[in-house]
This record gives structure tokens, sequence and C-alpha cells, in this order.
């Protein structure tokens, strides 16, 4: 990539091996900008030559010197003038303010990163980072038994746009949905079960849900039923015919009713393994803590100590097992399945201390020698007044969100002139992908750990920095192409006006933003790039004429390179773009 070219040559020219290279906000700074001098001269400045000037110290003899951050950005610009292979892709090297340092792309290096998008189509941003490396998501992971609700979505379209990130940087990926099937909760759906003699093959989940929140309500009052729940969960584990026979059909229900859900959303996940999945693999973990001296008995319960955080549990008092210990048995069977090179967890914030535990013991276990363990943590949808909780019956349906958002769409088509075009499929059509596009896009433009106030209003942004607005941006692409018919085949400009170079200079950057949402797992990079970019093919669209103007066929070009972009990175966020809007 062209950005890895330029941070290897100021490595050279700097002595210092941390690069941070950023995008201009303002473009007239260039294509990238480091404050690699102010960085160095803060590291320097503790010692100083008998005329006053700085030098680096014996730790850093490689640093280049100068008496003050702009003298040693100009010593490094000195020395990247004159390096050969920079110079293939840098038309410009500029300093600025106290020893900012800008680079500006040679007209010969966007020239062939445009022809790169033409010739690359559908695949350009691809990339080999992770060629030969494989990648575990653990996202989504609804609970069994409960209606999939708005809060489910940050794993779901967050993961999801991880899994698609990954996937352009050349990994071997897998999706594995790590079902909530297993646990204390069963054991209240049990109880209430039984205790009212139900037929749990003719449950829905909205009535497994409404059972669920009925028993905390008796519990509040009657704090006996928490030892009742416990007792069906150990019954559960124990093999209970049935206690089992109730769960299957639970688990059942409430499969049918994901995939459903799932299918709305446009969402496949590779692999759905329960909770439960792993609980035939559990001893085997026990024992492995047991012989590596790392499990202690303490009050009936089986824990182990960690450094710096609460003792883990890997088997209560009353011999049941933890979330803990699952999750080690998870990694055991995800290491001998698949050996990833990297296992990201895209779960919620309220984990954290959760997986800072589950990391430690598979640290102490020898599991991660050579492996990353990351968690990707989300903040919530909640309330204003609040945490959203299903215990409680606070909580919105997802699909009430998602029809809604159709219906909103839809509403908008009637009324558009465009929409008159469109044959009633085509509405509906139209109208699914612009409804759940704008609901996946509202949540994906945040930074994951960003809590969002739910508000009716506020999630169906139809307009502005929102999906409907990237779409009907490559819908606009779509048309001025098909009125242009084959003008569009070949061509090149002689020279480009302001809106054309911005354009062009930020539809190159592509690739690289791909790599930094990946590298920090914030799908929101790509979110703000797609707008960036839409904001600035409308502003040209809308001051020039492309078909029958000056460089038709380049504007023609550009035009098809923008939509192809911008599809490209929307199909990366599990957004669908009509053809005509």
């Amino acid at each position: 990539m062209l950005r890895d070219l330029i941070i290897n040559s100021i490595k050279q020219a700097s002595g210092i091996d941390d690069i941070s290279l950023e995008f201009p906000e303002n473009e007239e700074f260039g294509d990238y900008s480091s404050n690699i001098a102010l960085q160095a001269f803060t590291i320097i400045k503790t010692e100083k030559w008998p005329d006053g000037s700085y030098i680096g110290t014996r730790k850093h003899p490689s640093i280049i010197s100068g008496k003050n951050s702009k003298e040693m950005a100009i010593n490094i610009v000195e020395k990247l003038r004159k390096d050969k292979e920079l110079s293939k892709i840098i038309g410009k090297i500029e300093v600025a303010g106290p020893g900012f340092i800008n680079f500006y792309l040679s007209n010969e290096a966007l020239e062939e990163e445009f022809k790169r998008i033409i010739k690359d189509g559908e695949e350009y941003g691809s990339l080999d980072l992770g060629n030969g490396k494989a990648v575990v998501i653990d996202y989504s992971s609804p609970n069994i038994a409960k209606r999939f609700g708005i809060g489910h979505l940050r794993s779901t379209v967050i993961g999801q746009a991880l899994y698609n990130l990954y996937k352009r940087l050349g990994y071997k990926v897998i999706g594995d949905n790590h079902l909530g099937d297993w646990g204390t909760q069963f054991g209240a759906l049990l109880y209430q079960i039984t205790s009212q003699n139900l037929d749990p093959a003719k449950l829905s989940i909205d009535k497994l849900e409404e059972l669920y929140v009925d028993f905390h309500k008796k519990e509040a009052n009657d704090p006996s039923l928490h030892d009742e729940a416990k007792m069906w969960f150990k019954k559960l584990e124990e093999g209970d015919s049935q206690a089992r026979k109730i769960w299957e059909e639970i688990v059942k229900t409430s499969l049918a009713e994901f995939e459903r859900i799932y299918e709305l959303l446009g969402v496949a996940i590779d692999y759905a393994y329960g909770e439960s999945f792993y609980d035939d693999k559990m001893p085997a973990v026990i024992e492995e803590l047991t012989k590596k001296n790392l499990i202690i008995k303490s009050e009936g319960a089986l824990i182990v100590e960690l450094p710096g955080m609460p003792p883990g549990i890997i088997v209560k008092s009353d011999g049941t097992t933890t979330y803990l210990t699952r999750d080690l048995a998870t990694i055991k069977f995800r290491l001998g399945e698949w050996g990833p090179d990297l296992f990201i967890y895209e779960v919620g914030a309220d984990q954290t201390l959760h997986f800072r535990q589950l990391f430690e013991i598979a640290r102490l276990l020898g599991w991660i020698d050579k492996k990353e363990f990351v968690h990707v943590a989300h903040g919530l949808i909640r309330f204003a007044h609040g945490k959203m909780s299903t215990r409680r019956g606070e909580s919105v349906k997802l699909e009430d969100v998602l029809n809604e958002a159709i219906q909103r769409a839809k509403g908008i088509i009637e009324k558009s002139e465009t929409g008159r075009g469109l044959s009633e499929k085509e509405k509906e059509e139209v109208a699914k992908a612009v409804g759940i596009g704008a609901i996946k896009y509202f949540d994906l433009m945040h930074q994951p750990l960003t809590d969002i106030i739910f508000d009716w209003e506020k999630i169906f942004v139809l307009e502005g920095n929102s999906a409907p607005y990237l779409q009907y941006t490559v819908a606009r692409t779509n048309s001025v192409l098909a009125k242009a018919g084959n003008k569009s085949s070949s061509g090149a400009a002689a020279s480009l006006n302001n809106e054309e170079l911005v354009l062009l200079r930020t539809l190159v950057r592509f690739p690289e933003m791909i790599g930094l949402a990946a590298k920090n797992y914030s799908p929101n990079l790509l979110a703000n790039y797609l707008f960036e970019l839409a904001q600035k093919y409308n502003n040209f669209y809308n001051q020039h004429r492309i078909i029958g103007g000056e460089n038709e066929k380049f504007r023609l070009i550009l035009t098809s390179a923008t939509g192809q972009v911008l599809k490209n990175g929307l199909v990366i966020l599990g957004i669908e773009t009509p053809e005509k809007m």
C-alpha cells in the first residue's frame, strides 16, 4: 500500500520505528500528514550540545537531530526527498507549523491507483495482509428463549462488518455464533413450564420470554424460587430426561425465530455452536487446570486466582459450571478445530472483566502463545433512563424496529419522483434495502464503544449521514452511466479541476480505510469515509456537467469508480445498494 511505503521511508529518515501517519482533515495539507518531528523532538530534548541545540540520548543515537521540532522536520524532509522509491509516488513534501510533514501524492500515483479501481471492480480494496492466517470472530450470540431485541443489533452488525473487513484483508475468516442456550436462566423456564404443566412444543418465543419475565417478578416476592431454578438447571446439566426434552423444544423454537431475523437482516454466520455444545468438553478443561495447579478450592467452589482482578470461578459451590468454564472449553475447541491466529469477541462492554479473566487463564494454561485475543467491546443501545432488560420486561423487539424502518422508507419512495417509475415489487425491494440499511448504518456509524440512546425518531435516519444518502449516491452514479451508454469505456483528463482532484484523492484511500477499520476494529471509520466520498461526488456532480461537458469520458470513469467504491464499502458494512431509487 502507498501508506506502508511512506511509513517505511519516514522510519529510515527519522530513526524512529513508531510512525503516526494521518489523513489531514483539510485537503490543502496533502494526502498524508505526520507529526514524527514533534515526536522525535520530545524523545531527544533531554540533552543539549554546548551551543544549546538538542541531541539524542544514548538510547536513541539514530534519531535525527535539530535545535527544535521544525528544524528536525526540515532535516527529515531533506532525507525523504533523496528517497528514490518515495519519489515514485510522492509529488511534493512540505513542512508546516511547528514540524508537521505533509505528503502530496504524485499525479502518476493517483492515476495508477485510479486504473486499479476500474480494473479490479468489485475486488478493489482487497488486500493480502492476512494471507495464510485465520481469524475466528465470535458475534451476535443471542440468548435462547428470548426475542431478538434491539440490543442484539450491535454485536450482530458490527461482528458481520468485522467479518467482511477481515475477509477483504485476505484472512481465512470463521464466524461463530456462540448461542446462549445454557445456564441458570433455563432453570427458571424449566420451573415455569413444569409447575404450570405447559406443553413446550406449543410455546412461542414471545410466550417463553413472558414466562421468563414472570418468573423474576415472582422471585422478587419469593427468593426461594432462585433455588428452584438452580435445582432445575443442575438437573439439565446432569442429563435429566424431562429437563432435556423441554430444553430441546425451547432451543428448536428459538433457532427458528433467529433464522427468520437473520434472513431479514441479510446476515449469515458460518457456525452456531451453543454453550451446551461444550458441556462434555468442560471436564477436560477442569482437569488441565488441576494438573497445572491453577485451581484452588474456596468456600466449596473451584477458582483460579488472577493477578490484579477478582478470581475466576470455574465451578460454583453447588457444582454447576460458569460462563468462564464454557468459554475456556470454547477456546480449546476453536484452537483444535480451526487453529486461528486471531480471536475476536464482539461482545458488550459490560463483559470486559469476564474477557480479561478468560484471556489471562488461557495465557496461564499456555494456550495463547503467538495467538492474539481481542475483545471488541460495544456500548449499549439503551433508554435515556437506563439499561434495557428482558428480565424486567423493558426491551424493544428488533423486528418491530426493522419493519417500522421499511414502512417509513416505503412512504418516502411512494412520494418521490423516482418512486413513480418503480413497479410495486421494486418498491418493496428498495424499501427493504433502504429501511434495513438505515438501521444498520445508524449503528455502524458510531464508534463501537459508544452507548446509543434509543429514540424511535433518531434511529430512523433517512437523510444526511445515513445509508439512504449513500445508496442514493450509488443510484445517481448508475443513472448517469445508464444515460451515457457506452461512453464511459475509456478516456483520461489532460488536467483536473479542484472537485475532480479532491474526489480522485479520496477514492484512492479506500484500501487503506479498510486496513485501518480492521486494525482498529472500528467499522465506523469505513462508514465515515463512505459518507465523505459521497459528499465529494455530489459536490462534483452539482458543480460540473458530466455528459456533454468537458473531460466527459474521464468524468464518466470517475463516476463509475465512485459508484464502485461506494458499493464495495457498503457490501462490507452489510448494506444493499439498489440499482435505482
